[in-house]
């Protein structure tokens, strides 16, 4: 397995690009001090070499992008369900990062002895719906009422998941000494900040409303185990989050429906906007889960509004997005009218751990 993690070509499909996936994930958990999650999909890459389940033989033979259809992390998701529900004990080793343990004869075995609960789990990809994320699009709502767009904001979000982030407006945020959102707040966010604070603005969160092809439902017991299973368990501090959203969705579900997000973007954009409101586009570690046509027709229904949009009754495009040339995620904004250019306004820690502003 390579130790460093590298660009690849995300489209590439094949024996070679399944190996490649397993590879660069390997890499990427380590690089992103996320050693035990690294170990399990090491240990399920092993299984490459010898595929005697159909289990392996689905991963080694799969027909589309592993790295693309984020395959490393379907596999590694549904051993941790296993684990996180007590369904697979001989994994504990593994997770509490046990040392002189055969970590491929041990996934193995799980994976021999509980195929028919692991197999699913290939079928669709990972949900990490993560709050701190919601930190990015908070100051760069900042930023865009600097810019003179109405600080009252409608938020549609796309890839929304659980719908974790969009009740991003019950949380309280700490940026650079910034403060924003009721105090204590469901959650509280204070991301190590890097370089100048955002912009000091009274904002106003109109409403939310999200689609995701499979959206999970947090007060649904089952559905929340599928949530946690995909967050590393290295991350603490992002199950104590879930459990607070899993509390205020039990108070008031967030606003969230099942849909494609090029249909979602073309079927919201479609409806009369408010005046003195900014209409925001908000998306998160989700653009290259969108298929190549679908990403289309959202950049062409996003510049055909824009092209329609007016100072009273602006247009935003908030994403926080992976660079996979320079390793890292990057805040890129757009709006309408005036600033159809991208500005990149931050780097971030794609779990919110930190921001590096840079306007």
């Amino acid at each position: 397995m390579s130790e460093r993690y590298k660009f690849v070509d995300m489209n590439e499909t094949g024996p070679g690009a399944v190996r490649t996936a397993f590879a660069n994930q390997v890499a990427y958990c380590r690089a992103a001090e996320a050693p035990i999650t690294a170990r399990i999909v090491a240990a399920v890459a092993t299984l490459l070499d010898r595929p005697e389940t159909g289990f392996a033989r689905r991963i080694a033979d799969w027909p589309g992008a592993a790295l693309a259809d984020a395959l490393p992390l379907r596999a590694a998701g549904g051993l941790h369900a296993l684990h996180l529900s007590g369904a697979a004990d001989d994994l504990a080793p593994i997770y509490a990062d046990a040392e002189d343990i055969n970590d491929a004869a041990i996934v193995a075995g799980v994976v021999r002895r509980h195929e028919a609960a692991l197999l699913p789990w290939l079928d669709g990809p990972p949900q990490t719906n993560e709050a701190g994320r919601s930190a990015n699009f908070i100051a760069a709502m900042l930023w865009l009422a600097d810019q003179g767009l109405p600080a009252r904001f409608e938020c549609l979000e796309i890839g929304s998941s659980a719908g974790i982030n969009l009740m991003l407006d019950r949380y309280h945020y700490d940026l650079g000494g910034v403060q924003v959102g009721p105090h204590p707040g469901v959650m509280a966010f204070t991301p190590e900040w890097q370089g100048r604070h955002p912009p000091q603005h009274a904002i106003e969160i109109a409403s939310t409303k999200g689609c995701d092809v499979a959206p999970v439902d947090l007060t649904d017991p089952a559905q929340a185990l599928r949530l946690k299973a995909f967050v590393w368990p290295e991350h603490a501090i992002r199950f104590a989050r879930i459990e607070a959203a899993i509390a205020a969705a039990e108070a008031r579900p967030p606003d969230l429906v099942r849909l494609n997000a090029a249909d979602f973007v073309e079927q919201e954009l479609a409806k009369p906007q408010a005046a003195g409101t900014t209409r925001l586009l908000m998306h998160s570690i989700v653009w290259q889960y969108v298929p190549a046509d679908q990403q289309a027709r959202i950049t062409a229904a996003m510049e055909a509004a824009g092209a329609r949009a007016t100072a009273d009754r602006p247009l935003a495009w908030v994403a926080l997005e992976a660079n996979r040339t320079v390793h890292g995620h990057e805040l890129v904004v757009r709006h309408w009218p005036g600033g159809a250019a991208p500005v990149m306004l931050a780097r971030a820690h794609p779990h919110g751990a930190w921001v590096e502003w840079l306007v």
